[in-house]
């Protein structure tokens, strides 16, 4: 059982063995999302009139049978 604060390595993956601290879970779709993983850059849009854009950082879940916990 993966629980948020465990540090865990990644197994597959374009992060393979890369290791980092379970900041979220998600139980019911089994997925976890780990610090400085499988992170992807988002558009967000002016949120007013005359405001600007601009590009975010957003950390996707990865599947907890991609992941193992580290001691």
């Amino acid at each position: 059982m993966i629980k948020k604060g465990d540090n865990v390595v990644v197994l597959a993956g374009a992060s393979k063995g890369t290791k980092g601290t379970v900041t979220k879970v998600f139980p019911k779709t089994s997925q976890v999302i780990v610090e400085g993983v499988n992170v992807k850059k988002k558009h967000q849009k002016a949120k007013t009139k005359d405001g600007v854009g601009s590009i975010i950082d957003v950390a996707t879940p990865v599947h907890v049978s991609n992941v193992k916990l580290v001691k």
